[in-house]
């Protein structure tokens, strides 16, 4: 499941074992970007946290199929389908729409993100093209185009930290060489409003 070593669950002791039980979803399964972490739990934790408040907080306010719709665009450019897959059914079952799903899949995979989002939404898809593709080229506009958009500023950071984020989590996982196997795709830590609840479900 990745080209380094990983502890397993059922042998896992102290500090890790704790972390396992607070990252764990049915049947004690750990998603396999957590485990890559286990040779160093605390780095594990800093990763955990990181995703649980910038994805997954109450005090966001963009809808989260939406932020979960950036981490799968980011995902597909950096050509990353353990995040791809896993996020793209996570999305698929906040949106709660199979259609609209459908084509906003095909949109990323085309690189065309116009053939499934407009005004608002198109422009965060394309402040999260330019964020992941070209960092050094940022430049004041692109956050005028999105607050001219609609977005005020505090929906702008969370943008900004989702994309941020999955673009440390896409190499984390490209440079581990981290699969999907045995890996239950969609699940996330949906209890939003406790934080410290890490529990995939």
């Amino acid at each position: 499941m990745s080209w380094i070593n990983t502890v397993p669950y059922d042998e896992a002791t102290g500090r890790l074992k704790t972390l396992y039980d607070r990252v764990k979803g049915p049947d004690n399964n750990v998603d396999n970007i957590m485990m890559a972490h286990s040779l160093r739990p605390h780095s594990m934790e800093g990763h955990m946290t990181l995703y649980k408040y910038v994805l997954h907080h109450t005090g966001n306010k963009v809808p989260k199929w939406l932020l979960e719709a950036c981490g799968v665009y980011t995902s597909h450019l950096n050509g990353c389908d353990y995040c791809f897959e896993h996020h793209f059914s996570g999305m698929k079952r906040l949106l709660g729409d199979d259609d609209r799903s459908a084509k906003i899949r095909e949109a990323f995979l085309r690189d065309d993100p116009a053939q499934a989002f407009s005004g608002e939404e198109l422009q965060i898809m394309r402040y999260t093209r330019k964020l992941t593709l070209s960092p050094a080229k940022m430049v004041r506009e692109d956050v005028a185009i999105l607050r001219e958009s609609g977005l005020d500023d505090g929906k702008i950071l969370e943008i900004n930290q989702v994309v941020s984020y999955f673009n440390y989590a896409n190499r984390t996982v490209l440079g581990l060489g981290v699969s999907t196997d045995g890996d239950i795709l969609g699940l996330s830590p949906n209890q939003s409003d406790d934080p410290d609840n890490w529990n995939h479900t």
